[in-house]
């Protein structure tokens, strides 16, 4: 067998000695349009976990690398001088350049043949060879020869950075953030050989243009850049080498092989630098076609397969978390706003792979100084736009955990920070809530949550989405109601609020566990005459698009639900212009297509929904609490943007919301949304810390870890819980066990249950955290 590889880089290189030491009879030749010690950039790092994988792929690779690299068990993270050390965190670092050098000499010691200073571009000039790897970099001349077959996107990020080197000697991975007056700077710096160091410098566009900087002027950076971390580079120099300014490309292709052609490292995909994964993801790759052409020597299809089986949800799931990683940096003059240990938390938890627990295990005197600065400093001035209606109440104890510390809106008193999710429970008889609802609320408000917001409660019977849907728009609705409210309130502190909706085109659906609708349909309401198509949904037609006549009815049956609601003991009201529904259906561009005054753009998209809060504001006692629940994506072409959903958060701000919970989707059956674990988080962040609102957030949030993170990293006030206290109505009471807080909101008669229950939590979570301990990657230090 023949094998061309083209580029001369890790993977390609790496590849080509794990091939060649298992079938020696191939013939591997990697063609390099550059000099054997050529090499741009600086340094490169890998982890212990990465060490430990070359450790069992290839020993001698192993050794030399580990004989040459600079390794460092702490990360700093420093801000205008003010620094902190958090240790626990093996990585070591490498020159790029010696590492090629390296590669190259155990594929000369294998027998793989090296080719230098080739041109590479022209793959006509391979046609002899059984397999190409196309490892030509980020550029790629063969992919993008075939871009189409390969079905290559690349999209620009939006930061700008430059990748330069410097003297200055450095005992760990560093973080140096420097304020300027056009903004952030932050120097991701590391040290990689004796004498020299990395140090990749990133800021937003916006600064970039404002410094003056130019892409290729390389002694006008670093005269600029020296000056602005001086005291950081402590009088040494930095060097360049072909050192421009560039945006992140972030490549991803649809398939990975064409015919006998092959994609591997960069130009297959990237990861952002701010996880170092990028050599990482190479040569990982590098290892698993390797693998699959072992596995399938006589046929390459069946091994190209297989790579991109076994490889590619890996890959992807690299790449997710490298955006996500990215994204943190791209707002850093948003987190810029944070006290010095929040933000170093939201730093060090950005990718949200590592954790508060991650943290604590590896440094807790780190996660120690976190939470006794939140527990301590965070007031009105530096969390929420304060303006006297809303204090958050807080502890100044070390030991209590942020979940559990109290909130307060107007004059409603949180005892902690978990909610209950709205979750339909379909359950209702001509929109009564019954016992079944009584023990569902009930039981999750003796369970200890801090809040229950309800499932949406319709305000006119035509507002249901399903005739199992609850309603509040007659008398014997608001007594039902109130027998739950005057429970809860009797046998626990919760608080409860209830989320008045109008289902609008999603109205006449199907009960999710029946089979059809069973009912007669209604005349549906929504922005435009544009229906929802899914399946359940029995419209065929588009709903009515809103008359003026129409908004003033509905708008007339919200005020009359609000005044119900305050009648029933309801502490809060969450107003539902999310999902698609109703009001939400005027808010995104994709389901008004209005011409009129209320649509076109989002001030105009704004006005109804608009309306109808301020007119049940007036209507609701003064020191109760609203809320407002949006959708901030669409996760579709076209949808909602940025700028529209801080508009609306915004205006619903101005006109007296207390808190907006901040969810996405639903907008659209077509959508394509990118679930994974807290994956709505940075939606709330955004409205939280640019509006400067307080916000809920949910989305795949599944333990107490995950909710602690959440709020002392500043993305959320409130974590609102749906599938997990649908799965354990004390879910809180068993989270504030493993965590060992006495909470003394538990019922006298269920006090009993203590004894066993916070032995038993405390056991398991040292058994979790003896596991988390035991699977930490073996050092690699020499």
């Amino acid at each position: 067998m023949k094998i061309a590889v083209i580029g001369g880089g890790p993977g390609g290189l790496y590849f080509s000695i794990l091939t060649k030491k298992a079938m020696p009879h191939c013939q591997i030749d990697v063609y390099e349009r550059n000099k054997p010690d050529d090499s741009f950039g600086f340094g490169v790092v890998f982890s212990d976990e990465t060490l430990g994988e070359f450790l069992s792929r290839d020993l001698k690779s192993y050794e030399l690398i580990r004989s040459n690299f600079a390794y460092w068990d702490d990360i700093i993270i420093a801000r205008d001088g003010q620094t902190v050390n958090i240790a626990g965190n093996g990585f070591c670092g490498c020159s790029r350049k010696t590492l090629l050098q390296l590669l190259q000499k155990r594929c000369i010691e294998e027998g793989v043949n090296l080719h230098f200073e080739q041109n590479i571009d022209d793959v006509s000039q391979y046609q002899n060879a059984d397999i190409i790897i196309a490892s030509d970099g980020i550029a790629s001349g063969i992919r993008t020869q075939y871009q189409k077959e390969f079905g290559t996107k690349i999209a620009l990020k939006k930061n700008r950075f430059v990748w330069l080197g410097s003297t200055k000697p450095l005992d760990a991975f560093t973080y140096f953030f420097r304020n300027t007056p056009h903004g952030l700077i932050v120097a991701h710096t590391y040290q990689y050989e004796t004498g020299m160091s990395t140090w990749i410098f990133e800021c937003s566009d916006a600064t970039w243009q404002k410094h003056g900087f130019a892409i290729t002027n390389e002694t006008d950076t670093i005269t600029k850049i020296s000056e602005i971390f001086k005291e950081e580079l402590d009088g040494h120099p930095l060097i360049s080498n072909k050192s421009h300014w560039r945006q992140f490309p972030h490549v991803t292709n649809e398939k990975w092989y064409h015919k006998n052609i092959v994609l591997l490292g960069d130009a297959k995909a990237t990861a952002h630098y701010s996880i170092g994964s990028g050599t990482k993801l190479a040569m990982d790759s590098a290892i698993g076609l390797s693998d699959a052409l072992i596995a399938n020597p006589t046929n390459i299809q069946a091994a190209f397969e297989q790579y991109d089986k076994t490889r590619r949800n890996t890959v992807e799931m690299i790449q997710h978390a490298a955006l996500v990683s990215l994204d943190w940096f791209e707002n850093m003059d948003r987190n810029n706003q944070h006290p010095f240990y929040q933000f170093a938390f939201g730093c060090m938890t950005r990718s949200k792979k590592v954790t508060y627990e991650n943290l604590r295990l590896r440094d807790q005197s780190f996660t120690d100084k976190v939470l006794e600065e939140f527990n301590d400093n965070i007031n009105c001035n530096n969390n929420i736009n304060c303006n006297n209606k809303n204090q958050l109440v807080t502890s100044s104890a070390v030991e209590m955990p942020a979940a559990f510390s109290s909130f307060r809106l107007r004059d409603l008193d949180l005892q902690n920070r978990i909610v209950m999710s709205p979750m339909g429970q379909y359950s209702a008889e001509n929109g009564l809530v019954n016992d079944w609802h009584l023990v569902h609320y009930g039981s999750r408000a003796t369970g200890g949550v801090g809040l229950i917001i309800t499932e949406m409660t319709a305000v006119s019977e035509t507002g249901r989405i399903t005739l199992g849907c609850a309603g509040i728009y007659t008398d014997e609705q608001v007594v039902n109601w109130k027998k739950i409210i005057d429970f809860i309130h009797e046998n626990s502190p919760t608080k409860i609020g209830i989320q008045l909706g109008h289902s609008g085109r999603k109205g006449g659906s199907k009960i999710p566990w029946e089979d059809t609708f069973t009912g007669n349909p209604w005349e549906l309401l929504s922005a435009s005459s544009i229906p929802f198509n899914e399946v359940g949904n029995p419209v065929t037609s588009g709903p009515k698009a809103m008359t003026t006549a129409d908004m003033d009815l509905v708008t007339s049956q919200f005020v009359e639900a609000t005044k119900n609601a305050d009648k029933a003991g309801f502490d809060m009201i969450e107003l539902q212009a999310h999902h698609g529904f109703l009001l939400a259906s005027f808010l995104s561009p994709l389901t008004n297509i209005r011409t009129d005054e209320f649509g076109g753009n989002i001030e105009n998209r704004l006005k109804f929904p608009l309306r109808v809060f301020t007119e049940i504001r007036k209507a609701f006692p003064k020191e109760k609490p609203m809320s407002v629940r949006i959708s901030a994506s669409d996760w579709a072409e076209n949808g909602i943007s940025e700028d529209d959903v801080i508009t609306i958060a915004t205006a619903f701000a101005t006109a007296g919301a207390d808190i907006i919970n901040v969810s996405t989707g639903n907008t659209v059956s077509y959508q394509k949304p990118q679930i994974g674990r807290m994956w709505q988080t940075p939606f709330s962040d955004l409205v939280r810390n640019t509006v400067h609102i307080p916000t809920i957030t949910t989305g795949y949030i599944q333990d107490i870890d995950q909710i602690n993170t959440i709020i002392l990293n500043g993305r959320a006030d409130l974590v609102a819980l749906g599938r997990p206290l649908i799965a354990d109505a004390n879910f809180v009471r068993n989270a504030a066990a493993y965590e060992q807080f006495e909470d003394n909101t538990i019922p006298n008669q269920y006090k009993a249950g203590n004894s066993h229950l916070y032995p038993l939590k405390a056991s398991e979570r040292k058994q979790l955290e003896s596991m988390k301990k035991a699977l930490k990657p073996k050092s690699n230090k020499l």
